[in-house]
């Protein structure tokens, strides 16, 4: 085979080359995942049409054939075809909306608008429908592709305003994370807001009580064993109380007093700084620390459901932070859902207990003595948690002190009370249990022996 060169034959190779490499770069640009894309939306049931308002950024709308002007500014005279393309393809093919659990039949797109970043008439549905009902952009505007935003009215068939709607957004696919701040108008009049990140599923927007409350027993049992710092404390107040007896009064302490910061945080009637979590956060660190310590020099059990009463408060805020956002969930089930959650994290913490008994039993009696199995456990944990009340200190020591106002002292009035109310059903408790003579033992099934201060196996 013969092949022919032309003078012009190299120089023609490397710009078909150089054209190549161009095309490639910018077809790989069009292909670009935003990094955030924030979506708005607004859901409205009026008789029998469900009214769906979104706003996104044109930048998400990927792969789009757009027509241009000079320049590569938009034609806005014939973009509309492309802008409702682009909200079938992206939004009304993505988004699945429930009535009643079943799912409705794809939308009509009532109208498409391409805005301005500067727009604004999304703060609010009223404006929003009113601006989706004005005329689009003056022709003669220029404006980017990638620079835009797409502002779309879907309407679904349903069969009453009164039913309770679900939604799956689908939205996933428009950037590598994806925010969606949604708004639902009921009939009475009543607006709840809703944030819902990446994926969430299926979201009930009016759940039934039953619906709630598996949805928060399922987040607190999800919780409980994905806190690696909450099951480090169980674990030191287990390694030295392994009876039923014993083991479930000093749980069943942490439980009350968990509860109790955890129902006051849902309330609103924890501080709203920025410096609380990571105090918080420090201090449930520093009380695995504390609990690590005692194991290893030689708890005083009498009193560990005292001192577990003490910590359980703490990390009573801990569980209220994993809570916070779930609470948009809840409906008008708000305290229905912050039971639900505690049994959640009741059952999660049985679970624990059901397992970690029976393997320290094994451990302590084929492994290793039970003294000394209990200071390298204990050691362990505490050099872990020793990591984290430093680090998590770091982050706390960054914030300036809080500034005492009003807020600061209704606060601490409130404190007070709910502190005094505590220490009264504390001392309740403790007269109780001395009455009836059912003072827990030393040894708590441990095999420990208090001798002249420490403790001896």
């Amino acid at each position: 085979m013969k092949v022919l060169w032309s003078g012009r034959g190299p120089r023609a190779i490397a710009a078909a080359a150089l054209v190549l490499v161009v095309a490639a770069e910018a077809r790989v640009a069009a292909h670009d995942i935003p990094n955030d894309v924030i979506v708005q939306a607004f859901l409205e049931p009026e008789g029998e049409r469900l009214h769906m308002l979104v706003r996104v950024p044109l930048e998400a709308m990927r792969d789009m054939d757009v027509p241009q002007r000079d320049r590569g500014y938009l034609d806005l005279t014939r973009v509309d075809s492309a802008l409702r393309d682009a909200a079938t393809v992206w939004i009304a093919r993505e988004v699945a909306l429930y009535e009643q659990d079943t799912r409705l039949a794809e939308p009509t797109i009532v109208a498409v608008r391409v805005s301005l970043p500067s727009d604004t008439s999304f703060r609010d549905y009223r404006t929003a429908v009113a601006h989706l009902r004005g005329p689009p952009l003056p022709a003669d505007t220029d404006l980017y592709w990638e620079q835009g935003i797409l502002d779309v009215w879907l309407d679904y068939a349903i069969a009453s305003d009164t039913s309770r709607f679900a939604m799956n957004p689908g939205l996933r696919p428009l950037g590598q994370r994806v925010t969606i701040a949604l708004r639902l108008l009921t009939p009475d009049g009543r607006e709840r807001a809703f944030e819902l990140h990446d994926d969430p599923g299926i979201v009930r927007l009016d759940p039934r009580w039953h619906q709630a409350a598996a949805r928060f027993v399922h987040s607190g049992f999800e919780h409980i064993l994905s806190g690696i710092d909450h099951l480090l404390f169980l674990l030191c107040l287990v390694i030295p109380l392994r009876r039923v007896r014993t083991l479930v009064f000093v749980v069943t302490s942490f439980t009350v007093a968990h509860s109790v910061t955890l129902f006051a945080s849902a309330y609103d009637m924890a501080p709203g700084g920025l410096w609380f979590p990571p105090l918080v956060e420090t201090l449930i660190a520093t009380s695995i620390v504390y609990m690590a310590l005692e194991n290893i020099v030689g708890a005083n059990l009498t009193r560990r459901w005292l001192i577990t009463f003490g910590f359980g408060l703490v990390h009573g805020f801990g569980f209220s932070f994993a809570l916070r956002e779930s609470l948009q969930f809840a409906g008008s089930h708000l305290l229905l859902s912050l039971v639900s959650f505690n049994v959640g994290v009741e059952l999660g913490q049985l679970l624990v207990l059901a397992a970690v008994v029976p393997a320290l039993n094994l451990f302590f009696r084929f492994v290793v003595a039970e003294r000394m199995g209990t200071i390298i456990l204990s050691v362990i944990v505490a050099h872990t948690a020793w990591h984290w009340m430093t680090e998590r200190g770091a982050q706390l020591l960054q914030f300036p002190l809080p500034t005492v106002d009003a807020v600061t002292l209704l606060w601490l009035v409130r404190a007070a009370m709910v502190l005094v109310a505590l220490v009264a059903v504390v001392w309740a408790a403790r007269m109780l249990v001395r009455r009836s003579g059912k003072q827990m033992p030393a040894d708590h099934g441990s095999e420990f022996e208090k001798v002249g201060g420490g403790v001896r196996l």
